[in-house]
């Protein structure tokens, strides 16, 4: 059973699940609290089975400082927080 999120997430099913495929807090709320947000999209592989070259690109994209010095697990957790 999924965690009690407080009143601030509607669904709080879809927001674990969003977390845990390196989604954002904000972002995976946002999609939690949207009435038909378990009907749209796709589905994408956690930050965790992406390379690091592959994060660092996302990284980039996003234009977190001091990328190129992170290792995988600090662009983990970088791309989380963004």
């Amino acid at each position: 059973m999924a965690k009690n999120h407080g009143p601030s997430i509607k669904d709080d099913e879809q927001y674990e699940k969003l977390r845990d495929h390196g989604m954002s807090k904000s972002k995976a709320a946002a999609i939690a609290n949207t009435e038909d947000a378990s009907k749209k999209g796709g589905s994408s592989p956690s930050y965790e089975e992406w390379t690091k070259d592959d994060l660092y690109e996302r990284a980039q994209e996003l234009d977190i400082d001091g990328r190129s010095d992170m290792t995988k697990d600090e662009l983990i957790e970088a791309l989380r927080s963004t």
